[in-house]
């Protein structure tokens, strides 16, 4: 686990941690707003549990906004999944 996961007070954040947890906190809410205006409050909420796992898997991130777009991207396929998923559904229920 990496160490923007890990901490447990921003008051105990290096230079380094902080600026990656504000790097994070911008990117997360960029996507989550993107999602809530494009399919709605309960998939950005999903699709923010989905980013927060992602990252929680990564190890040693560099403060390159590439590893938070990783991050978005791969969030990104689960929501896609997801939509599909419920669409498919959606559309053999009114068969």
């Amino acid at each position: 686990m990496n160490s923007v996961v890990c901490f447990g007070s921003s008051s105990n954040l290096n230079p380094r941690s902080a600026g990656l947890m504000k790097a994070a906190e911008q990117e997360l809410a960029a996507f989550f707003n993107a999602v809530k205006q494009l399919f709605g409050r309960e998939q950005a909420e999903l699709s923010a549990e989905d980013w927060l796992h992602e990252l929680a898997e990564i190890d040693g991130l560099s403060s390159s906004s590439r590893d938070w777009r990783l991050i978005t991207v791969k969030a990104s396929a689960r929501l896609a999944t997801r939509v599909n998923a419920s669409s498919l559904s959606t559309e053999f229920a009114n068969t």
